[in-house]
């Protein structure tokens, strides 16, 4: 880590795994942590070894297959039981066979889950907390300890809490964390109590927030603003109900915004590689719209913002993108004006300076077709191949369709069978070529690319890896108009291809053809001008 005096705790395999749809195989978890450990946190929680096999598990292979060059790997759990000897333990036992440096233990500090939660009497729990934290420090361990509802607690009774930090502080405890379990706290009254807990305890302080009033970020930012040194947080927002502090959004505003340090030199950079990573292992799409690390956190649609935004990108950008690994994107929508096109275009590497009729034109028939229905701010590649259109006057392709079908048949076996048909000319040649599928769009781009292929080896390395429908007017039913966006790769780059129709196997045919011409331009073939007579 690059220093004590500031943590960056993170508990995704933890508290971050209690998502609703998130579970994570033991290799998931060892993933994990070494991308997290590459971006350069403090402290990792690996999980609850004891309580949870899985956990037990990932601990035991962390000794061997973690090499950690930035973080310290955490234990997590409860302190002894009620009753119970410290020593006699099993669970406390456990903590300490999981070889982790670091123990978090979770600590009641809201005198009502004492009584109704832990059965138990005030003064007992305080022993418990005396006990736990005295024989973990005792046997080499650093001990946090993670005061559970702490804000709730402090509102029934405002001592209790405090005099638990106290205790666990005068036997070696060396952060008291401060737990917005609920999450229903606002950030003027977590800052109010984390200031006044800190002046009566004289204890370092760290916060964990929920985010059930979608103000965890916040919170966080006010409670270190208040004084706390240590922020506990999950990547990308995982968590229980509606998630946790956001790891990237708090890293994000305390090195931009408070100009605060907290990651190793040269690691902020990584953000937005690392949150899509860990979306990967967990099976989710990443957040678009995510702060700071999403693919919309500095994209700009409105005519407006691009005008000020060819002038000077600062206009209207909280920051430079790139700081964080980003990029800012200008949506080419109804919306756009001159500037959304010419800003797009040197996205695309073309200059349209001084092309003030063409880029006239680009934003009229952009227009148009999103009034039929179109949209281009997810289809870059089609808006792309739309622009290179104009510039050149006419529609210039690798190749042309005459003709294509589909057929799709239900024997009697029950098994559904796709065929599809095309008929094009590339170059001097006339190709007619068919192509079989699990569905008619998957028969015709097999058989689009392999009437090609010949000509065009490159489309070998294509493959489509997203399609999406989406039925524009609802009310008239299968009689409605289609919008099909369909993501293709050639294994180095992907983009987006767009097609509306009334009829969703066309819609999707002019998706393909754009997304087959597009990896075309990409491997740098040169398109032709006018279709060849038939």
């Amino acid at each position: 880590m690059t220093t004590d005096a500031f943590h960056v705790y993170d508990t995704t395999l933890r508290d971050g795994a209690q998502r609703e749809g998130i579970s994570y195989s033991v290799n998931d978890k060892l993933a994990v942590a070494r991308l997290l450990d590459d971006l350069g946190v403090a402290f990792i929680e690996g999980g609850w070894p004891g309580a949870m096999p899985k956990d037990t598990e990932f601990f035991e292979r962390a000794r061997t297959e973690l090499d950690l060059k930035n973080a310290e790997l955490v234990a997590f759990g409860a302190t002894r039981k009620a009753g119970v000897r410290v020593e006699d333990d099993a669970q406390v036992r456990a903590l300490l066979d999981s070889g982790a440096p670091v123990i978090t233990l979770v600590a009641k500090s809201d005198v009502r889950h004492v009584d109704l939660a832990l059965r138990t009497t005030p003064e007992e729990n305080l022993a418990m907390v005396r006990d736990t934290v005295e024989f973990l420090v005792g046997e080499g361990r650093r001990v946090f300890v993670d005061c559970e509802h702490f804000f709730d607690g402090y509102a029934h009774d405002r001592d209790y809490g405090v005099e638990l930090l106290k205790v666990a502080f005068s036997v070696g405890a060396s952060v008291g964390v401060l737990c917005d379990t609920n999450g229903g706290t606002l950030p003027s009254r977590i800052g109010a109590i984390v200031a006044d807990v800190l002046e009566r305890s004289g204890v370092r302080i760290g916060i964990h927030c929920q985010d059930d009033t979608a103000c965890a970020v916040a919170n966080t930012i006010a409670a270190v603003e208040a004084g706390a040194t240590h922020v506990q947080c999950t990547a990308n927002g995982y968590g229980e109900r509606t998630g946790n502090a956001d790891l990237f959004a708090v890293i994000g505003n305390l090195e931009m915004k408070l100009d605060m340090r907290v990651l190793p030199e040269g690691k902020l950079v990584e953000m937005v590689r690392v949150s899509h990573a860990l979306a990967d292992i967990a099976n989710l799409p990443p957040n678009t719209h995510q702060a700071y690390v999403g693919v919309s956190a500095f994209a700009h649609k409105a005519g407006l913002h691009a005008s000020a935004l060819r002038v000077n990108a600062d206009l209207y950008n909280h920051m430079d993108p790139e700081l964080v690994g980003n990029d800012m994107r200008v949506l080419v929508t109804e919306m756009a004006g001159r500037a959304s096109v010419e800003l797009k275009g040197r996205e695309f590497g073309i200059d349209l300076s001084g092309e003030s009729e063409m880029l006239g034109r680009v934003v009229d028939r952009v227009k148009d077709l999103e009034s039929q229905g179109w949209t281009f701010e997810a289809a870059d590649a089609s808006f792309e191949l739309l622009l290179r259109d104009e510039m050149a006057g006419e529609r210039r392709r690798h190749f042309w369709v005459e003709s294509w079908r589909t057929i799709v048949e239900q024997r009697p076996d029950g098994q559904v069978v796709s065929e599809a048909t095309v008929k094009m000319h590339a170059g001097a040649e006339r190709i007619v070529t068919t192509g079989e599928g699990n569905g008619p769009v998957n028969a015709l781009d097999n058989a689009l690319r392999a009437g090609l292929m010949s000509a065009f080896p490159e489309l070998a390395s294509l493959e489509l890896i997203d399609y999406k429908v989406r039925i524009l007017d609802g009310g008239t039913g299968t009689d409605a108009v289609t919008r099909v966006l369909v993501g293709t790769t050639d294994g180095k780059h992907e983009w987006t291809t767009v097609g509306v129709h009334e009829n969703v196997i066309a819609a999707s045919w002019i998706a393909l053809e754009d997304a087959v011409a597009y990896g075309l331009l990409k491997a740098g073939r040169v398109a032709e001008g006018s279709a060849p007579s038939n």
